[in-house]
């Protein structure tokens, strides 16, 4: 766990809301609202590693990823409620999972509609129809 002004980034998933966490994505996430509740929570179920943001004991953000826990991982569902949006949080959020976790050194990838901009600071870059982002792990030569 790691604070971020007032807030605090932890990984532990029993922390988790799950009602905050469902809610968000089944109303406003345009690329999850699709799924059923019982489908988030096993997506969370099954995930390598979850960040929850918390102001208190509020869960105020959230980011998933799933990997292979050796080489590569994909980062998925990564938000912010309205009331904490404009902080710096989404991006604490994202440097918390793949920079200060244990997959610091590996591939990332993602698909986004609308952040390309913050993914950039991390060193994503675009590929096919530009939703597709991917950071080169730091050994990526060994991947090949």
């Amino acid at each position: 766990m790691r604070t971020f002004g007032e807030y605090e980034l932890d990984d532990d998933r029993a922390r988790l809301d799950l009602d905050v966490v469902w809610k968000f994505l089944s109303t406003e996430a345009y690329w999850g609202r699709w799924r059923t509740r019982a489908q988030v929570e096993a997506a969370i179920d099954g995930s390598w590693r979850v960040v929850g943001a918390y102001r208190g004991d509020e869960l105020v953000g959230f980011a998933r990823a799933f990997s292979d826990g050796v080489s590569s991982a994909y980062l998925a569902d990564v938000f912010v409620v309205d009331s904490a949006r404009g902080t710096g949080l989404g991006k604490e959020i994202v440097r918390e999972m793949i920079d200060n976790g244990p997959g610091a050194g590996f591939r990332w990838m993602l698909h986004t509609a609308d952040a390309h901009g913050l993914y950039r600071q991390f060193g994503f870059g675009e590929h096919t129809k530009g939703r597709y982002l991917e950071r080169e792990g730091v050994n990526a030569e060994s991947l090949r």
